[in-house]
């Protein structure tokens, strides 16, 4: 199994850490979808800084070309997105997996991702989505955690006990649904199970009427480098159906890509 590092703790200033940097980044965390247009207040109580401090760094980004302003609300720019960019494309290994997802997606009539594990949490890296399915606006390089998700449970299984263990009380658990579970031994065990069978299905946990399963995507290590699932809506696909029907054709899929690595 592999050993992923846990969320970094914050170091001190120093010649090996520069505060200014990780303030900005703070600033950029700050935007969401829930809070796509902030003003200087909301920004600096969203990032942790002073209100001057939070205006030096958004004006750097207005200059930049990363953030734009009305004169009271600040918002990113597209060109934000090359940040991201620079991620994705030194993998090219995610041009090559979309047609592999989209030849999925024709066959099973549901949605496909593919994700990473980040600390407590799993990234998008890649998504072919069929319909709307989720009240949850998901893309590239969203965020969702990893205890009450098909990828994330499978993603933290490649991890060792004490590990997922650590990763799962570092994570805000809460009962999304009626369907999550929210105890840690619970957790433990489903993650065991996911890493006996190689595959994790998840049924409207993270959100009521969604169920999504999931394969692994390893190198040539048998390094578990990032997961697929499909998500489909439980009224119309049952847990077995979706076992007995799509996880042959996805565990397929996540083969094919594994192989590219």
């Amino acid at each position: 199994m592999a050993t992923h590092p846990a969320q970094p703790q914050t170091p001190a200033p120093g010649d090996s850490y520069v505060q200014s940097f990780a303030r900005g980044l703070q600033v950029i965390r700050s935007f969401s979808a829930n809070a796509p247009h902030q003003t200087l207040s909301e920004v600096a109580a969203g990032s942790g800084l002073t209100r001057a401090g939070a205006r030096r760094i958004l004006l750097t980004l207005q200059t930049l070309g990363y953030v734009v302003t009305d004169g009271k609300l600040f918002t990113l720019t597209p060109r934000i997105l090359d940040l991201g960019f620079a991620y994705l494309s030194s993998m090219p290994i995610w041009n090559r997996a979309e047609p592999v997802m989209e030849a999925l997606v024709q066959q099973v009539q549901e949605s496909c991702s593919a994700a990473v594990l980040d600390a407590t949490d799993i990234v998008y890296v890649l998504r072919v989505p069929t319909k709307k399915i989720m009240h949850i606006n998901l893309g590239v390089g969203s965020r969702l955690p990893a205890y009450c998700t098909s990828l994330g449970r499978l993603l933290l299984a490649d991890l060792d006990d004490d590990e997922v263990r650590a990763r799962l009380e570092a994570s805000n658990i809460e009962a999304l649904t009626k369907h999550t579970l929210t105890d840690i031994d619970a957790l433990m065990a489903k993650v065991a199970q996911a890493r006996k069978q190689q595959w994790c299905l998840v049924n409207q946990e993270l959100e009521e009427g969604l169920i999504s399963v999931a394969a692994p995507v390893v190198d040539r290590q048998g390094r578990m480098v990032a997961a697929l699932n499909i998500s489909g809506q439980a009224n119309r696909t049952s847990a077995k159906a979706m076992q007995e029907t799509m996880l042959p054709a996805l565990r397929e899929a996540a083969d094919r890509v594994s192989r590219m690595l």
